[in-house]
């Protein structure tokens, strides 16, 4: 019985000192694998296409804060504005109504201010002339407020057009590098063209898709803004329509004086 133990355990040694050099040499038929690389890595890499599509998405971003602080009803109609305007119209007080509109920036007083500086430098215009300027006046602010809004629209255009360039670029290096003859290295330099390919695409479509969601949003806020100063503006002309026609019953002399 000795014996036979002695046997078993001589040939567990035996079969684990066999398998030592098998288990040793298994790590060095199992290939490297590298490192992952990060999305920051893989922008970086993506080729020169990606400077304009950087450069666009901070100038998108720029354009949304300003968009943000300047288009917005404060910056167009203020009710404290059309409260003093009311005020001054109905004492007949153009020169201080002017005052007041030299320093207001929003869009109405620029308006009222065109038609107040109209009609103080020529007293005997009618109130169809005047009616002009302000239609003219608002126009031009409508059309300012609408041009700039289309900036991200054309960012929204643009960015996913860059995107296919760096697209058709990294397809390009693909079947370059399908055509060399570098052996393996082959594959490598092909999975870096489509990577290139696909990274361009995804950062033209980042940029182009919220551009476009945000000039939806923007030319929507616009547009209401527009109405307001539309019907801000008819406020503003009926209330001159009342003075223009007790102008008409005095003198000239007082009109004169009036201004």
């Amino acid at each position: 019985m000795k014996i036979l133990f002695a046997l078993i355990a001589a040939a567990i040694t035996t079969a684990s000192l066999a398998q030592t050099p098998a288990t040793s040499a298994t790590p060095s038929l199992i290939p490297d694998i590298p490192r992952s690389t990060t999305v920051l890595d893989a922008l970086r890499n993506a080729g020169p296409v990606m400077v304009p599509l950087f450069l666009l998405s901070i100038f998108f971003v720029m354009l949304v804060v300003v968009y943000l602080m300047t288009i917005r009803r404060g910056a167009v109609v203020s009710s404290g504005f059309m409260a003093t305007a009311d005020a001054l119209l109905r004492k007949r007080d153009f020169l201080g109504l002017l005052a007041v509109s030299n320093r207001h920036g929003e869009a109405i007083a620029r308006v009222v201010q065109k038609m107040l500086d109209f009609t103080t430098k020529n007293p005997n215009a009618d109130f169809g002339q005047v009616r002009e300027i302000a239609e003219t006046e608002g126009s031009r602010v409508a059309a300012s407020l609408n041009n700039r809004v289309t900036y991200l629209a054309d960012i929204g255009m643009i960015a996913p057009l860059l995107g296919l360039l760096g697209t058709v670029f990294g397809i390009i290096t693909s079947f370059g590098a399908l055509g060399a003859d570098v052996g393996s290295a082959r594959y490598i330099a092909l999975s870096r063209g489509i990577s290139q390919a696909l990274v361009n695409t995804a950062t033209g479509l980042a940029i182009g898709i919220p551009a476009m969601v945000f000039y939806a949003f923007f030319r929507g806020r616009s547009q209401r803004l527009i109405s307001e100063l539309e019907s801000a503006t008819t406020h503003i002309l009926a209330l001159l329509s009342l003075q223009f026609e007790k102008r008409i019953e005095r003198t000239p002399v007082l009109i004169e004086d009036e201004l």
